[in-house]
């Protein structure tokens, strides 16, 4: 039985990020990235990082920092701490790596790691992509496609959802 990961130890520098892309790259195999909040993970995310996953050979996940979902969502957010979300995140059989960025958007990362594939879900589109990120995805001639999603499972209203059966 493989070893679970240490949660000290479940999410990557983007260095080894940049690493594991290029082996991925001498070894002829498609690299995917897709990035979230993934706070509070759900059925609606599992489903669209098992579709995004399906797209290519590895699937690296850039995880929105604490400091960042703060800066996206609000003071009261995130709930789960980083590192924890990062240790679900890593211990999905489908998952091959997790890195936490710090900003707003992860357009370094994007020409840092260069993906063949950015995925994004299906609620996304190509006007309501981060444009800069958008860009950066051109510049390296990523392919960006947008994956199903599981309408009704999102954080949001999982978070009224608690709130109103237990307030």
């Amino acid at each position: 039985m493989e070893k679970i990961k240490e949660i000290s130890d479940c999410a990557s520098s983007i260095e080894t990020a940049i690493r594991f892309r290029e082996k991925a790259r001498l070894d002829n195999k498609t690299f995917v990235i897709t990035n979230g909040c993934f706070d509070l993970l759900h059925s609606g995310h599992v489903y669209s990082l098992m579709q995004a996953s399906s797209l290519g050979c590895y699937l690296w996940v850039l995880l929105n920092s604490d400091s960042s979902v703060k800066m996206l969502k609000g003071d009261k957010r995130p709930i789960i701490p980083e590192m924890d979300r990062a240790y679900i995140l890593s211990n999905l059989s489908f998952v091959s790596g997790v890195t936490l960025f710090n900003s707003k958007r992860l357009d370094n990362e994007i020409l840092a790691l260069q993906p063949d594939i950015y995925a994004k879900a299906g609620d996304y589109n190509h006007d309501s992509i981060d444009q800069i990120e958008y860009k950066a995805l051109l510049k390296v001639k990523s392919k960006i496609k947008f994956v199903s999603f599981l309408p009704d499972r999102n954080t949001s209203s999982l978070i009224d959802n608690i709130i109103f059966k237990h307030s």
